[in-house]
């Protein structure tokens, strides 16, 4: 990868999906970085087509790009073929959404045991 790349990929890091606590990056939703001079074009996806973002974070992964030295324009184009799956997160993003999803449920078992525990 080359420099500009990294650097690129360092800057995208930085974008959250809003409803899951993972960067954009490793979530799998960046498929392709072209870059040609200091021209960069972003090829992305959603989690879902209805995502409540998809006006607004194409538009913040373009700004993230124009911060890397050396990118003069950057253009993020949004599709939905291949379609997004989990399998296209990282091992990372995958172990924190699970971590994330036992700590709900254990919440949840935790808050019904409290519940019960105040009828008694």
């Amino acid at each position: 990868m080359s420099d500009l790349k990294e650097k690129i990929v360092e800057s995208i890091k930085k974008v959250y999906d809003p409803e899951i606590p993972v960067n954009i990056y490793e979530l799998g939703l960046i498929y392709d970085i072209k870059i040609n001079k200091s021209d960069v074009e972003v090829i992305m996806t959603l989690t879902s087509p209805f995502c409540p973002v998809a006006g607004s974070l194409p538009k913040e992964v373009a700004a993230r790009v124009l911060e890397v030295e050396g990118v003069d324009n950057a253009n993020v184009e949004l599709v939905f073929e291949p379609a997004w799956t989990m399998d296209l997160m990282s091992n990372e993003a995958k172990l924190l959404t699970l971590i994330l999803s036992e700590n709900k449920t254990q919440n949840r078992k935790l808050k019904e045991i409290g519940d019960i525990r105040g009828q008694a």
